[in-house]
């Protein structure tokens, strides 16, 4: 299965041209986990953690965001796939 990932914020490490998502795999998580957990809480470790609610989009975030240039590129093991 070929799955496409938009994306439109342009200043993540994982942004390309067309705005399109280039990691290897995502993670989509509520606001208040990614605000709790640290950066390298993520793809990873997907298998050991609790699916939580969320009451509207507006209450969900991309986790495996990374700024363009950040240090933290590796913290979460996510590779840019093109």
């Amino acid at each position: 299965m070929s799955q496409h990932i938009h994306c439109i914020v342009q200043n993540c490490h994982y942004w390309q041209q067309g705005n399109m998502c280039a990691a290897n795999e995502i993670l989509v998580a509520t606001d208040k986990f990614g605000a709790q957990e640290p950066d390298d809480v993520d793809c990873s470790m997907v298998q050991q953690l609790t699916p939580q609610s969320a009451g509207t989009c507006m209450d969900t975030c991309c986790k495996t965001y990374v700024p363009k240039g950040s240090n933290k590129i590796k913290a979460d093991n996510v590779q840019k796939m093109f």
